[in-house]
């Protein structure tokens, strides 16, 4: 089994430029701001020859109890005891500080292998704080610039030093990515219109939680997996990068994405917020399934409204938790009410899965999941030709589209040719001209008659080929 490497030191010396270098990609953010960085996250990480999984922490600060930091702190031990070999991080261009100091003490009393590693050392001033570093007594610095891509060739050879060659070149057993990402985000290409395929219920899941900040989207994923694996409090924003947690749920394997609470554009103006923000975007094009997250004491404000368009606008599948229902005094009409301003304020979903859960209790979990897998279900919905011409001259004959112009349009066939979501083909004349009222009149009619209600259904119209058009050509 590969090994796992730690990434610790104070903020801002480059934990999450170093952590990004060794993933190959730029997972976590990076700013220059201090304390950008609040959860852990792991990811398979290569070094040359060398494969193994790579966790990222908050920078380590001296804190009192129960504040932010203090919890931060806590994640970042957590790291540590969880890690096979631990990079302490130094700042070459600053040298040493006292909190540098006091951390390598807490390193070295964990009894893991460490490499010490001075970033930053392109700097003309980094030879000093270099040289510094032989005074924390955990050998040798490594000189890198994370940056850069500086003197890797050294670190790997620290890390096979470290923990010996048989530990640093161990096969990893498991595999890299349990949950493959989807090679098409608009929808998955149907090889077989006339195929109904049964739903494949081994097969993994990503699912991202969003909401507006304080909304309880971390609570919930520490409540769902039953631990505590991701940093939460009373403060808004706590989350920033989008943390990736892998579970299993009744015997399915499940990624869950955390993301950062994400507030109306126009108050996005900090950088580091537009980051997070993007992340969470990230996340949610990437998701199978999105929970959207709402504060049941102040729901559906317009941001939330704009975050559940937007997840229909991607093509994924949505679920509505509303989060703290312990808070709530009359449960029932408050249900009643939420349920009817979700069917009034949500139309293009109409049907969309809405739970009430408490986060703080657990309350509402099991149903939670029990309409996500619902959902994903009819988000991979097939339906065969034959079926959908079948309803067509039905509906057509019971309502037919409007003439314009004095002509009659004609509907000829219908195919899917989409799943994830259903998207369907519709052939008609005069395409251009064919109203979105009657668009709208079909897309019902397709939920209700195959039962595909909650998830965007997207029907588009084409003109059949005329197959005398060339000869009409040919005779001008």
């Amino acid at each position: 089994m590969a090994f796992k490497a730690a990434i610790i030191g104070r903020p801002n010396v480059g934990k999450s430029t170093l952590f990004n270098r060794l993933a190959g990609r730029r997972l976590a953010l990076v700013d220059d701001t201090p304390g950008v960085t609040r959860d852990r996250r792991i990811h398979p990480a290569k070094l040359y020859d060398l494969q193994f999984d790579v966790i990222d922490t908050a920078g380590f600060e001296v804190a009192a109890a129960g504040t932010l930091q203090a919890r931060m702190r806590e994640q970042t031990e957590i790291a540590i005891r969880e890690a096979d070999l631990v990079f302490f991080m130094i700042d070459a261009k600053a040298g040493l500080t006292p909190d540098d100091r006091t951390f390598a003490e807490i390193v070295r009393k964990s009894g893991k292998p460490v490499v010490l590693v001075a970033n930053k050392s392109e700097a003309r001033c980094a030879q000093a704080g270099l040289l510094e570093g032989y005074e924390l007594g955990l050998g040798e610095p490594v000189a890198i610039s994370a940056e850069h891509g500086q003197g890797l060739p050294d670190l790997r050879d620290a890390v096979i030093e470290a923990i010996g060659e048989e530990r640093a070149f161990a096969d990893d057993e498991d595999e890299d990515d349990i949950v493959a990402v989807s090679d098409t985000l608009v929808g998955e290409d149907i090889s077989d219109p006339d195929a109904e395929p049964a739903y494949d219920e081994t097969k993994p899941m990503r699912i991202a939680v969003i909401g507006r900040p304080n909304a309880g989207k971390s609570t919930l994923i520490n409540a769902l997996i039953g631990e505590e694996r991701l940093l939460t409090g009373p403060e808004a924003g706590i989350t920033r990068d989008s943390i990736s947690v892998d579970w299993e749920w009744r015997g399915r394997a499940m990624k869950l994405f955390d993301t950062a609470g994400m507030r109306r554009k126009a108050k996005v103006q900090e950088k580091l917020e537009k980051l997070s923000v993007a992340d969470g975007l990230r996340a949610i094009r990437f998701a199978e399934v999105v929970i959207v997250v709402l504060d049941s004491t102040i729901p559906f404000e317009k941001q939330d409204l704009q975050l559940a368009d937007l997840i229909i606008r991607e093509g994924r599948a949505a679920v509505i938790a509303f989060n703290k229902w312990d808070l709530i005094d009359n449960p029932q009409e408050a249900l009643a009410e939420l349920r009817e301003k979700t069917t009034r304020l949500l139309p293009q979903v109409r049907g969309i899965q809405a739970v009430p859960v408490s986060a703080e209790t657990g309350r509402g979990l099991d149903r939670l999941m029990d309409a996500v897998l619902k959902t994903h279900r009819i988000w991979n919905t097939r339906i065969s030709t034959a079926r959908l011409n079948r309803w067509l001259e039905k509906t057509v004959g019971h309502h037919p589209p409007p003439a314009v112009s004095g002509r009659r349009l004609k509907i000829k066939y219908i195919t899917q040719v989409k799943t994830r979501p259903p998207g369907f083909v519709l052939s008609c004349t005069r395409p251009d001209e064919v109203p979105a009222s009657y668009v709208r009149y079909l897309v019902n009619g397709l939920r209700e008659t195959f039962d595909i209600p909650g998830v965007p259904v997207r029907v588009s119209i084409s003109a059949s080929d005329n197959p005398y058009a060339s000869r009409a050509k040919k005779k001008k």
